[in-house]
């Protein structure tokens, strides 16, 4: 008997593209009145997407527990020094150059791993785009300096997954509390539990939550 040794396939249906997100949207908007009112105060939230690339991983690396702005002042520095941002040509760069970047010691370490984890054949992104949530999370999770917030912003913007709520953002965390008028000291469990409700459309409503967050800014301090 001959075995198939070609990788399992998997169908993704839970996704959402350009031409259904404002549909998703007006659902979210049916079912939830706090998410309608700031559809209608504020419009519909910009979709936020990046390509599927070694680039976008270190950026979403440097963006953890810093600005966005300073993120990409270093995002930007990297590309300067290299000219295109690849894990060969990133591998060769010192400590030093790193830090001349803008790079923390720490964050320097874990693109470099994710720079070996590519080079290697450990991680292949362009294989993740047919892979299960859940199959994608346990990969990326053995990579150093890639914890769950890395991989629910890759999910959300990266493969536009439609079913993610990111515990591990504040912004998002935040913005829920208000809207749905919790106490500050509400744990981040019952936070995801509420977040819930707007299964299987949690990213599309996350990103709603962004647009609030960004749109009334006064309001969420």
């Amino acid at each position: 008997m001959q075995v198939d040794k070609e990788p399992k396939s998997y169908i993704i249906n839970n996704t959402f593209n350009q031409s259904t997100y404002n549909t998703i949207c007006d659902k979210l908007a049916i079912t939830d009145a706090a998410l309608s009112s700031i559809i209608q105060t504020h419009g519909y939230p910009p979709l936020w997407s990046r390509p599927n690339t070694f680039e976008t991983l270190v950026h979403i690396i440097l963006e953890q527990q810093v600005s966005l702005a300073s993120a990409l002042s270093a995002l930007n520095k990297l590309r300067e020094k290299v000219q295109e941002l690849s894990p060969a040509r990133v591998l060769l760069l010192t400590d030093e150059e790193f830090r001349a970047c803008y790079c923390s010691r720490q964050k320097t370490a874990y693109i470099k791993y994710l720079a070996e984890a590519l080079v290697s054949g450990q991680i292949n992104l362009a294989e993740m785009e047919h892979l299960p949530d859940d199959d994608i999370r346990a990969q990326l999770i053995t990579l150093k300096g890639i914890g769950n917030w890395t991989i629910d912003v890759y999910l959300m913007f990266v493969l536009q997954r439609a079913d993610i709520f990111p515990v591990g953002d504040l912004a998002a965390v935040n913005a829920l509390k208000r809207i749905k008028g919790l106490p500050a000291s509400t744990p981040k469990q019952e936070v995801a539990a509420v977040a819930l409700q707007w299964q299987p459309y949690r990213t599309v409503a996350t990103m709603v939550l962004w647009h609030y967050y960004l749109s009334a800014p006064k309001k969420n301090k």
